[in-house]
């Protein structure tokens, strides 16, 4: 999910520095498991744990993409290929610059670059790419479950508990902390109505009676703080035009 537009903040590239081993074993093991192993599945595997590890990013992190893969195992039942869905969410912020679309059509034309030297057969490399783009938006088709599971997935942080909830406003504001806050809180007041005025957050059902309820909480919430008068504040920029 993205949370503002208005241009890239930052330079796509992969850290300098790796992950620590503490935080990023679990998810190297996860990888393993779904890609035959080799020395470039390996490589791959270690290049997204960099990009998803790169300093600027402060709610697109490896504790991002952890939960959203285990938001998938918990509909993965509802998929007609988990394996492709979790491929597509280790892709679905791998290039994060905070510019919506473009971040998703370059994360997914890296899937479609690196994912054949893992061994993943074509069909699926596909279909993972075709996902990552759903991503910008969030709207899969009707009918369509593995789009519904990846996006259902990833739009999962906006049930967390309260505390949980503001930590990721919080941090998405950080990643945008270049936009002023009269712009910030515009836009993103925008897309938590937006949000709010659809008939559901959730596409599947197992997803709607764990979350909607408590998200649309959180959403609004949150849409009520941001309505509270806050002081001028000098400077341009762009507000958000899509939800981190």
């Amino acid at each position: 999910m993205k949370g503002a537009g208005g241009g890239p903040a930052y330079p796509a590239r992969v850290a300098t520095t790796s992950p620590t081993p503490a935080s990023a074993a679990d998810l190297a093991a996860a990888w393993r498991r779904l890609v035959p192993d080799s020395p470039a599945s390996r490589a791959v595997g270690a290049e997204l744990l960099a990009r998803w590890a790169e300093s600027h990013r402060r709610y697109h992190t490896l504790d991002h993409l952890r939960a959203v893969l285990a938001a998938v195992d918990r509909l993965a039942h509802l998929a007609a290929d988990a394996d492709a869905v979790r491929l597509a969410a280790w892709f679905h912020d791998a290039v994060y610059e905070g510019r919506a679309g473009w971040d998703e059509e370059r994360s997914a034309q890296l899937a479609l670059a690196l994912l054949p030297r893992c061994g993943v057969p074509p069909g699926r490399v596909a279909e993972a790419a075709r996902l990552v783009r759903l991503t910008a938006a969030h709207a899969p088709e009707p009918g369509d479950r593995d789009g519904a599971v990846l996006c259902d997935a990833d739009l999962a942080i906006l049930a967390a508990p309260p505390d949980g909830y503001a930590a990721y406003a919080a941090a998405v504001r950080e990643e945008y902390r270049h936009v002023p806050d009269a712009a910030f809180a515009a836009g993103r007041a925008g897309v938590l109505s937006r949000l709010l005025a659809m008939p559901r957050l959730f596409r599947t059902p197992v997803a709607r009676e764990l979350w909607e309820e408590r998200a649309r909480a959180n959403l609004a919430a949150e849409l009520a703080r941001l309505a509270e008068p806050a002081p001028p504040q000098p400077g341009g920029g762009e507000p958000p035009d899509e939800l981190a």
